[in-house]
């Protein structure tokens, strides 16, 4: 299996970052890419709450979702949308940050809604609070496609490494973390982490991501890292695209996960022990 990262700079204009997100899926199906992933908030980097509810919209009604999974059955492909704001019918009208795991006829194999929120003060002048405008999720998801079963994550999950360590000995062999990471706190971890998650685990670790500084019309700007990776089950760096946004295709070998655990069965080891 060819799997197709796509990197970008998206704005806070959910009808222009489709377009721009359909072009860069056919350029990776075009590379040969059968299983295309996308990063956290395709459809809308926005942190103000106003706008947000101004332009996101329920799941029956999200423009980005029907266009993608539109995109997805035109080419006959697997798709990870990385995650999408979606309005809920949650009381205190937060939304919901959820992924999407689409199948080449287009139907939804999938939805995962982010479980840890990125409630954090980097620096003095970086701060974020992501549990006041989207709820958290309460369920780990391991869905099933013809060629891998797939551990779905988004972003901060990344630093809990009791969730992939589950979705792994639930039989997931690709642990997927599509991010809008920090520049701060990407340039100290993100690769470490991800290269720490696909060692623990002997998994795949796919993560697109969303990079530079964002076209943002409304509210305050935003810059991510980028540097979408993939990481191979023994934990080496297969891809790292940088700050450019774009696409890489790399190829995939699930013998590759059998091996690692054969080598170090470490997710068979689990001991009980007494808390300190």
């Amino acid at each position: 299996m060819k799997a197709g990262l796509i990197q970008l700079s998206s704005s806070d204009d959910p009808v222009a970052n489709l377009a721009v997100t359909r072009d860069l899926i056919a350029q990776a199906a075009a590379q040969g890419a059968g299983f295309v992933l996308t990063p956290e908030v395709t459809n809308c980097v926005s942190q103000d709450r106003a706008h947000q509810e101004h332009v996101l919209q329920t799941e029956g009604e999200d423009i980005t979702l029907a266009g993608l999974r539109e995109t997805a059955q035109d080419l006959g492909i697997w798709l990870s949308i990385g995650s999408l704001g979606i309005k809920t019918q949650d009381a205190d009208g937060r939304f919901a940050n959820r992924s999407f795991l689409i199948d080449p006829s287009g139907q939804i194999v999938a939805r995962y809604d982010k479980i840890h929120m990125f409630d954090v003060d980097v620096s003095a002048t970086e701060t974020f609070r992501e549990s006041a405008g989207y709820r958290p999720g309460e369920r780990a998801v391991v869905a099933t496609t013809s060629f891998a079963k797939i551990g779905l994550t988004i972003c901060y999950d990344l630093r809990f490494a009791y969730l992939h360590r589950a979705l792994a000995q639930a039989g997931a062999d690709i642990l997927i973390v599509p991010a809008a990471f920090s520049p701060v706190t990407g340039a100290a971890h993100w690769e470490p982490l991800l290269r720490a998650r696909a060692i623990e685990t002997g998994c795949y670790v796919l993560a697109a991501a969303q990079t530079g500084t964002h076209p943002i019309k409304h509210g305050k700007p935003r810059q991510t890292h980028g540097h979408s990776m993939v990481i191979s089950p023994w934990g080496e760096v297969l891809v790292n695209m940088g700050s450019e946004t774009g696409t890489a295709v790399v190829d995939l070998d699930l013998a590759e996960v059998a091996k690692s655990r054969q080598r170090i069965p470490a997710l068979t080891h689990d001991r009980p022990f007494e808390g300190p």
